[in-house]
């Protein structure tokens, strides 16, 4: 409580420089700031005993535990998302060949997408893991130039842009969040902080 007796707002804070991330909190109206993490994801993701899922887990949580170090009295959120192709992990492609590469490989294919969330507080720290099955349409090299040149998703996991033209890619998709597949599954982070005292509708 402050002198006046209100209840104060939890400080939050988002281990991200994620742009994707950044709107997905806007849009729920969430108070927050964003701290990029002193983590080096490159290492992580060399280390081959990781599988798919815990590779997320794991780089989330170092994420919001480097970011709470810093910011002992807030709450974090660090959050990390890996792509898989029968438990070989995607790489982001850096560029328009690797792209083409990596979507080729995906076409009339089931893949899947883990998005990991680490909440740490002062008393607290809640983990998840969140598990998105995509099953994209056989396309051909020219369908996926296009798409490719029309994105520019060559800083996104598996090289598509979901919440742009990258929906006419697929014809399933089996979530139980949407949000996920964008970076952060609002459906329980939101849970998650008001259990936490941040207040949300």
């Amino acid at each position: 409580m402050n002198p006046r007796g209100e209840s104060q707002v939890p400080r939050v804070v988002m281990a991200s420089s994620s742009r994707y991330r950044r709107m997905l909190l806007e849009q729920i109206g969430l108070g927050f700031e964003c701290m990029p993490p002193g983590v080096d994801e490159s290492l992580a993701q060399g280390d081959a005993t990781h599988a798919p899922r815990e590779l997320a887990r794991h780089l989330a949580i170092l994420k919001a535990r480097d970011v709470h170090a810093h910011c002992p009295d807030a709450i974090v959120i660090g959050s990390d998302q890996v792509a898989a192709l029968d438990d070989r992990i995607l790489s982001k492609p850096g560029g328009r060949e690797r792209n083409l590469q990596q979507l080729l490989e995906l076409s009339g294919r089931t893949h899947e997408l883990w998005t990991a969330v680490c909440v740490v507080s002062k008393a607290r720290e809640i983990t998840w893991v969140n598990r998105t099955q995509l099953c994209m349409r056989p396309l051909n090299d020219a369908e996926l130039a296009r798409y490719i040149e029309f994105d520019k998703a060559w800083d996104c996991a598996g090289g598509y842009r979901i919440e742009g033209q990258g929906i006419v890619l697929f014809e399933r998709i089996e979530a139980t969040d949407f949000t996920a597949i964008q970076g952060l599954p609002l459906i329980e982070l939101t849970t998650v902080l008001r259990d936490l005292g941040v207040p949300l509708p």
